[in-house]
């Protein structure tokens, strides 16, 4: 049986393919700011950055909401500090997106489900 890093990299993965299929452009992957870590980092096109939260979970995870169920207030603040700094980074300050991608995956780590949800929350 897998453990949860192993499936949590199978997640990213299958998002990474997936917004690639959609035209996307991947800046970095599991980009590190102090405790925070920014799964995905994508152009959607030239002027919007997207920062994409990854929740993987097997097939018993559709319930309490789903994966992306998970992203409460205090890993939003996270995530907006985290994409805040990789602004700063990278001399960027124009349109920027939080979306997540919920990753549902077999017993078997096969991908049974990709939900791609946009604008989940806002900067404030």
């Amino acid at each position: 049986m897998p453990n949860t890093l192993q499936t949590g990299i199978i997640g990213e993965n299958a998002a990474t393919v997936f917004l690639k299929a959609k035209g996307y452009r991947i800046a970095e992957r599991n980009w590190r700011f102090g405790k925070s870590e920014l799964d995905i980092i994508a152009w959607a096109n030239d002027r919007l950055l997207v920062f994409v939260e990854v929740k993987t979970r097997t097939g018993q995870g559709r319930g309490y909401g789903g994966p992306e169920g998970a992203i409460d207030a205090r890993k939003q603040a996270r995530l907006l500090h985290a994409a805040g700094n990789y602004m700063e980074v990278i001399g960027y300050d124009w349109e920027i997106r939080f979306d997540t991608i919920a990753v549902i995956l077999s017993k078997q780590q096969q991908v049974l489900e990709i939900r791609h949800l946009e604008d989940v929350f806002y900067p404030m």
